[in-house]
């Protein structure tokens, strides 16, 4: 095993300066082409690696990002999780990873933890407590300290900062026209977190098509309780009593009671009824029936996070901040099935 090397000693051996040597393996204009190749050989042949804490320092960076989720239950945010971790890693940062159970209070310690300069920038997707009661104080500090921030999955916050979601209107409303464009006209919607900003996006794409379709909509039809006792006894009505031909799941929850519900009132899927919902890749062709989703790639969404992070702490970015979408798709399973 060769020892590793460091710069100074790397310069003394070509003979050349520290300065000459560290342009040289930045490929500076500066340095002819004979000369960066005589020092990457040389620093290959001895394993040299720059010392990051050196070379952050030297920037006046930490090298890492922070990411705060608000749970880790739900598969969606370990996905986005490997895509942040994937970027950030290409990109030369590393990732501490904060969970804060839907609490603001726990946020809201993070947050004071993060401002205190451990790390560059920030990725968050705010818990639904801090989505209630409307409180985003801690993010506005994190801001005045000149701590990036980028919010990423629940970005219907009113802040002036970088976001990148998904198309949440919009899929529910490709939903609702495939279903009608298959000649359903009854089709019912279940929301297991329908007091939260990103429900209200899908439940207004619901909504919308209904009204450009013509499709009769009553009270009856849109269940929104995060009790699931009363999401069941609401969907029992919808299905023995409206008859509905579709259901439409808002969350992974009230997806998974669409299927169990139906079931149990001896209907089939999909020959009796439909169901689209928010259920993932890895789970969804292994129920029975295996159950039509909406794809909300969170890969992609931790990967193109991650990226706008990086540029903002690099300031590569603009002063304005971005909102990034990333378009959603219906995968068709059994439950779809014509």
């Amino acid at each position: 095993m060769r020892s590793k090397i460091t710069l100074k000693e790397l310069a003394k051996l070509l003979s050349v300066s520290i300065s000459t040597v560290s342009k040289a393996l930045n490929d500076s204009s500066e340095i002819s082409p004979k000369t960066i190749n005589r020092v990457k050989e040389l620093a290959k042949l001895h394993n040299y690696r720059p010392n990051p804490t050196a070379v952050n320092l030297k920037r006046n960076r930490t090298g890492n990002i922070a990411v705060i989720v608000p749970n880790i239950s739900n598969i969606f945010f370990a996905k986005v999780m490997g895509g942040i971790e994937i970027e950030a890693r290409k990109l030369g940062f590393q990732v501490i990873t904060y969970i804060t159970n839907e609490s603001l209070k726990l946020e809201q310690q993070i947050s004071e933890i993060i401002s205190n300069g451990i790390v560059d920038g920030l990725l968050i997707s705010v818990s639904e407590e801090t989505q209630k009661l409307n409180d985003y104080e801690h993010l506005y500090q994190l801001q005045e300290y000149e701590i990036p921030v980028v919010l990423f999955d629940r970005i219907n916050v009113e802040m002036e900062v970088d976001k990148v979601g998904v198309n949440d209107r919009g899929s529910i409303y490709d939903a609702v026209q495939y279903l009608y464009s298959k000649n359903l006209r009854k089709i019912g919607l279940v929301c297991a977190n329908g007091e939260m900003g990103l429900g209200e996006k899908r439940i207004e794409g619901y909504e919308a098509a209904c009204k450009d379709f013509n499709l009769p909509m009553n009270k009856n039809f849109l269940i929104f309780s995060q009790d699931s006792e009363v999401l069941k006894s609401k969907l029992k009505i919808l299905l023995t009593e409206e008859k509905v031909e579709a259901l439409i799941g808002l969350d992974f929850l009230g997806t998974l009671l669409c299927s169990r519900v139906v079931q149990e009132n001896n209907l089939r899927i999909p020959e009796d009824i439909k169901i689209i919902g928010y259920v993932n890749d890895d789970f969804a062709p292994f129920l029975w029936p295996a159950l039509s989703y909406v794809d909300q790639h969170p890969t992609s969404i931790g990967e193109t996070a991650a990226a706008l992070l990086v540029e903002r702490i690099k300031k590569e970015k603009r002063n304005f901040p971005e909102e990034k979408i990333i378009k959603t798709e219906i995968v068709h399973l059994d439950s779809t099935r014509f």
